[in-house]
């Protein structure tokens, strides 16, 4: 999850992640899990997250949109 303190952007889903070179070309289904702290506020769009990492997500400010 701390990972996503380094995409510049703020809504992330899947091509974003590939784009920043978090998860590989072929991946079709992603889950964030819990790991590390997050520092910003993001949207995931169209990405799963553990409960811990919504958690996570939404105390920074963000949110999960599966």
């Amino acid at each position: 999850m701390s990972e996503l303190n380094s995409i510049a952007v703020d809504e992330v889903d899947v091509l974003t992640l590939k784009q920043a070179g978090l998860i590989a070309a072929n991946a079709e289904v992603v889950k964030v899990i819990s790991s590390g702290n997050l520092n910003k506020s993001v949207v995931l769009k169209g990405i799963k997250a553990t409960k811990g990492a919504k958690t996570a997500i939404e105390a920074a400010g963000g949110k999960v949109e599966e």
